[in-house]
Formats: C-alpha cells, structure tokens, sequence
C-alpha cells in the first residue's frame, strides 16, 4: 500500500524540494502550510493526483486532528526558522516550533511515524576542534535551537521517530533563502563584489538542500532499523569555517573581495564541527559539494533579481 505522508511547512525551502522528490517516489502526500512568505514554490504539484494542499495553521488542534486521518508518517518542517526570525517574533518561535509539536505528538497515533528535522545548531558554541556526535551535550545558544532541542527531545521519549540534525542548509530551491550562509557569502560575490567577515574562524557543516529532501526518503525506506534515535545529516567534507566558504565562492568569483574583520563580532556565535558517522554507517551519504552547490547559487542570482528572500 502506498504510504501516505503529511508534511506541515511543505511550501519552505526544504518542503517545497521533499514534497516533489515524495511524489516522485511514488508517495502520496499532503501539504499543510500557512503561505507566510507568499510562496508559490508548489503549483508544479498540482497536476499529480497524489497531492494534495490544504491552507491552514499547524497550531489549529482541529484541524491537525481531521488531517492525521489516514496519514502514515509525519514529517513536520513548519517552523519559525534562525535566530533572528526567532527572536523577532518569540511568541510564533515558541507555539510553531515547540508547541505545534507538542500537538502533533498527543493527537497521533502511536503507529504513525514522524521523522523531524531539527537543526545541529543545538550543538552552541564548541571549540569548533572537535567533532559533536549525537552524544555530545546539546547546548544551543538562541531561541530557535532551544525550541527545537526541546521538540526533539519530546518526540524522542515518544515510539516511533527519527530526528535529523541537519547542516546548515544550502542551493537553489523554489523558496529561495538568501540568507543561509554559503547562499549569503554567494550573494555578497554575485551581487556586491566584497564581503566583511568576524570571526572567520568559526565553523559549520553544510548540507545541501536536496541531499537533505533525499535523507528524509532514506529514513522512510529504513525507518524500522533507525527509529527512536538522532541522527546529524551534513556533508562529510563540509566541516568549514568562514574564511574556507569564502575562499571556496572565490575560487568561482575571482573579483570577490573578503575582508577580516578583527574587531566587531557576528551576532550568531555558533562554531562547531559536527560527525555524521552515524547516519554513514546506517547507509545514507550526503554527496552534493560545496563547490557544486556555490556554482548553482552564481547561475541561480542571475534569475532572482531581488534580496527578495531572506527568513525575516
């Protein structure tokens, strides 16, 4: 029988990237989404049978009780996403990104699985020379990594998930976001020629954002053996600071222009390196590079002609 999946925040831009890869893999599935940014990153959906879209707030108990009817697995992306969005609008911060989630996990049935992206910003401020496993304490810095880490922490102690502890996000996606980083350092290249940098040697993993709609796929197909754990999702050769992300975006935009800031810092303190054995040694490898990912951003900003797309 042909499983069928609800993905709450389908329209952003991991969602609107998972729910075509879903239907192409023969899944049917269901969208909820508030359409806060306006998109329309899933109209290439609608001649598929398969899909279905409903308009609405994940928040709503009525309504999540009437769309958890037949539904196989759960995979809930709606979220107020990064630190400042968060920190803009901390009361939308705690009901989506937490509470929403809260919901979900009381109105389903034991037997529906969730696979719930969470975010490997809970891992805070290391020494950024050490690689975090799931095993390293979670200590997250801002709003959106306490809200998240609480959510993940809820399901967990709930029957039948997997959580993802995903890279910062990079590509080209219907629902562009300029401001994830190696989509930002492009931009700045493409579209300002400089960029000033704080702290450039503080580190991150990168995850390409189709390689993440595919681990989502993989956890599907391999959900028995992988249940009731957490998993980081990000590219093995990806463990970068600042300054290597910049150099990389030069390689490709020979004019940009990188100035080290010594004095001055960024408002996001994170700076850490992350292990993804785990979920290797499952079977899943994220593959898009970083090189590929920045080539498709300099070809993607020639269409996008505004700083249109930004998560605040």
């Amino acid at each position: 029988m042909t499983k069928h999946v609800l993905v709450t925040g389908g329209a952003g831009y991991i969602g609107c990237v998972l729910v075509r890869r879903l239907l192409e893999a023969g899944y049917k599935v269901t969208v909820l989404d508030l359409l806060v940014h306006r998109e329309h990153t899933l109209l290439e959906n609608c001649h598929d049978p398969n899909f279905t879209f409903v308009y609405g707030d994940c928040r709503s108990e009525q309504l999540m009780r009437e769309l958890l009817k037949g539904v196989d697995v759960v995979m809930p992306l709606a979220a107020v996403v990064g630190f400042p969005a968060c920190d803009r609008d901390p009361i939308s911060a705690q009901t989506v990104n937490y509470d929403a989630i809260a919901l979900l996990n009381r109105l389903r049935s034991r037997e529906q699985w969730v696979i719930y992206p969470t975010t490997n910003s809970g891992y805070g401020t290391t020494s950024g020379e050490v690689y975090c496993t799931e095993e390293t304490p979670l200590q997250p810095i801002s709003l959106y990594g306490r809200t998240k880490v609480e959510a993940e922490k809820l399901l967990l102690d709930s029957e039948n998930t997997i959580t993802l502890r995903l890279a910062t996000a990079f590509g080209i996606s219907p629902r562009m976001r300029i401001d994830l980083l190696v989509n930002d350092f492009t931009w700045q290249a493409v579209t300002n020629g400089s960029i000033i940098i704080f702290e450039k040697d503080f580190k991150r993993n990168f995850c390409h954002v189709r390689d993440i709609a595919n681990c989502f796929l993989f956890c599907m197909e391999n959900f028995e053996r992988m249940k009731g754990e957490p998993y980081n999702v990000g590219l093995n050769e990806a463990n970068l600071s600042k300054a290597q992300l910049a150099e990389l975006v030069k390689e490709q935009v020979p004019h940009f222009y990188i100035h080290y800031a010594e004095i001055g810092r960024d408002p996001d303190r994170r700076n850490y390196i992350v292990s993804n054995d785990k979920i290797n040694r499952c079977g899943f490898y994220a593959k898009i590079s970083v090189r590929e990912g920045i080539r498709e951003l300099i070809m993607g900003y020639r269409i996008l002609s505004k700083r249109a797309f930004t998560n605040l």
